[in-house]
């Protein structure tokens, strides 16, 4: 690449640097890049997240303070505009006006990826709804960090952001997340952890398996593991929790299935379904092989004549 096409009109040099070497920028194509950044360690940044924050024409964020830290570590000289709840409304438009110009806007939250419990999907479904192209840089995500630190399953999950603060509300919210055969993730202050672990412990059982991570990729992380119950109790005699956490919940235990309740399945997918469909239903439904439920149901029919 040239110097020219590493130099913005406004004389900013599109690079960013690693191990004190300058490392050129390509300009980008007119589009919307919503850009992962670390959670905590800013070592977690990817190099095309890297280039697109050095080669954007418009560089949006949460806050500009917090964004300017990155942006220092790796020599970064793009200049962040403020976009946030408080000013989207004023701010959103100027940058589809941007893209509307042929220019390049990059969006980054605070920290992690864009649009995760942040106002940045308004600006991306306006963008969407206007025809321009999104492309998302991926990286650095607190619920999939805590998820795969927790230990507990993960070919099922649910990210449900966060709480409600008052009680009720809280354990209304729970309550819908009961039956959800997947582990669930929500986001939680520290002062706010205690209250959620016991309301959790009392909607969805105290024996319901979780993990309370505190502080993802930074200095103190942690992963304190075990039941709700054991979870709620600990936090009832700690003060002065620090730090963000994601709270992961097991999801609930397998019950077997009566075999009245399999009969009854059974008898009432068979009257508006063909026998084989029936049966791969409630295996879907039970968690039974499909084949002993298909000779369970021709044995049914036999019976009943």
């Amino acid at each position: 690449m040239s110097n020219d096409e590493a130099t913005t009109e406004s004389g900013r040099q599109r690079s960013f640097r690693l191990h004190n070497m300058a490392v050129p920028a390509r300009p980008l194509e007119p589009a919307l890049y919503l850009v992962a950044t670390p959670i905590g360690n800013l070592g977690d940044i990817t190099l095309r997240a890297l280039e697109t924050l050095a080669g954007a024409d418009v560089l949006a964020c949460e806050d500009t303070r917090v964004t300017r830290v990155l942006l220092d570590r790796y020599g970064i000289q793009n200049r962040p505009y403020a976009y946030h709840e408080h000013n989207a409304d004023e701010v959103g438009p100027r940058l589809l006006q941007a893209l509307e110009a042929g220019k390049s806007v990059a969006l980054v939250s605070d920290a992690g990826t864009p649009l995760v419990s942040d106002p940045g999907y308004r600006l991306a479904q306006s963008a969407i709804a206007t025809g321009y192209r999104v492309v998302p840089i991926p990286g650095a995500s607190a619920p999939l960090a805590a998820l795969v630190g927790s230990g507990l399953p993960n070919d099922a999950f649910l990210f449900a952001g966060f709480l409600p603060t008052k009680d009720k509300a809280r354990r209304d919210r729970l309550a819908e997340f009961a039956a959800a055969p997947a582990t669930l993730m929500f986001f939680e202050s520290p002062h706010r952890i205690g209250a959620a672990l016991e309301a959790a412990a009392d909607v969805l059982g105290g024996d319901r398996l979780a993990s309370v991570c505190r502080e993802l990729t930074k200095t103190y992380e942690e992963f304190r593991r075990g039941t709700l119950a054991e979870l709620a109790a600990h936090y009832a005699e700690v003060e002065n929790v620090r730090g963000e956490i994601v709270l992961v919940i097991g999801p609930p235990p397998e019950r077997p299935v009566e075999q009245a309740d399999v009969d009854a399945i059974l008898g009432d997918l068979s009257k508006t379904l063909p026998t084989a469909k029936a049966a791969a239903e409630a295996a879907r439904l039970t968690g039974l092989p499909r084949k002993e439920l298909y000779q369970r149901l021709l044995d049914m029919k036999s019976r009943d004549g």
